[in-house]
């Protein structure tokens, strides 16, 4: 199992620090650095930032946001980091959400797995530098009756076949992300969880495409935080776990809140939503139960975390990815090496 880093967002008042953790990260061997977007910074610009200041370490989209941009346009952009950073880019695609979707974008969050698989063919058919054709129920290219030509891709990706990787996270979208991509992206996973939550669904979109798990890469994201007092370590991500169980989304449509309940966390979902959405954002923090974080995050002295990185690789997980917890660059820092040693101990480097 191969260790990675998430930057999250740029923007939130420790730019500078994630460039360090990027480059300590790309210094201990780590596989990948990601970096997100939503309606702040946007992934490629920091992408592009953190590949010229690193050697080694791959760098990712977790995620390049489907309705932010034309497809032909994300493979543009996926081409060109490809070249600039040597070979060293993944290329991470998501639907994002409905209030983000329609709210930020004006783009109507409908019908978001076809959606998905029609962006991916088009993504896919640009980057192999194909004269560019398609004929969806989304996109048609050319134009028909007009100026437009088919035309192909005139950068020439330093690979020829850039991984492309799927934030998902309901059953329906997991079956298909196993089917057309080379990974999946995924949050909130627990070990114990793990194959009824998530692998089970990539394994027969997996099967679908004549293919097995072998080669497919299974990229969870995960809090870390160090230290002897586990309960105190969880209340670190208390307001992290509320905003997305009881605020990420509509009552109807949060993704995040049903995963919780399919964890078993029914009765904590519906407090957690009910608390975040009347406005009590404490309270909702409050309802979080610590043994959904403490199962879903890296928590504790490095023996304990050592123990849970050999559940989530005996779980199918192939590529950790860890968010170190900090409130300064050295105790982010720190976390990080502890990540690497715990690693190390599990005897999984």
């Amino acid at each position: 199992m191969r260790l990675g880093i998430n930057l999250g967002y740029w923007g939130a008042g420790m730019d500078g620090d994630n460039l360090a953790v990027a480059q300590e990260a790309d210094r201990l061997g780590y596989d990948v650095c990601w970096a997100a977007e939503a309606y702040g910074s946007d992934a490629p610009t920091v992408l592009s930032w953190v590949a010229a200041k690193t050697e080694r370490i791959d760098v990712g989209s977790a995620i390049l946001q489907i309705p932010a941009r034309q497809p032909a346009m994300t493979a543009m952009t996926a081409a060109t980091l490809d070249s600039l950073s040597g070979g060293r880019f993944r290329l991470g695609l998501g639907v994002s959400g409905p209030q983000v979707s329609e709210g930020w974008y004006g783009v109507k969050f409908d019908k978001p797995l076809a959606r998905t698989r029609e962006y991916v063919e088009i993504v896919r058919k640009a980057m192999s530098r194909e004269r560019l054709t398609h004929d969806g129920a989304h996109w048609t290219l050319p134009l028909p009756d007009g100026p437009g030509k088919a035309l192909k891709l005139t950068v020439h990706p330093e690979r020829e076949h850039i991984p492309l990787y799927i934030a998902a996270i309901g059953p329906k979208n997991l079956e298909q992300t196993g089917e057309i991509a080379d990974g999946a992206l995924l949050i909130f996973p627990s070990a114990d969880h793990l194959e009824d939550t998530a692998i089970r669904h990539l394994r027969a979109g997996r099967e679908k495409a004549g293919k097995t798990m072998e080669g497919f890469d299974v990229c969870p994201t995960v809090p870390l935080a160090v230290g002897d007092d586990v309960a105190a370590l969880a209340d670190l991500f208390r307001p992290y776990t509320a905003l997305y169980v009881g605020g990420m989304g509509s009552r109807q449509q949060n993704f995040y809140n049903q995963l919780a309940r399919r964890m078993g966390y029914e009765e904590a979902a519906t407090e957690i939503q009910d608390r975040y959405l009347a406005g009590d954002k404490n309270g909702a923090a409050a309802a979080v139960p610590q043994e959904l974080i403490d199962s879903t995050a890296l928590l504790g002295p490095v023996e304990r975390i050592a123990d849970r990185m050999r559940a989530y690789a005996e779980a199918g997980v192939t590529t950790l990815t860890l968010s170190p917890a900090g409130f300064t660059l050295d105790e982010r820092l720190a976390a990080l090496r502890a990540g690497t040693e715990a690693w190390e101990r599990a005897g999984l480097a």
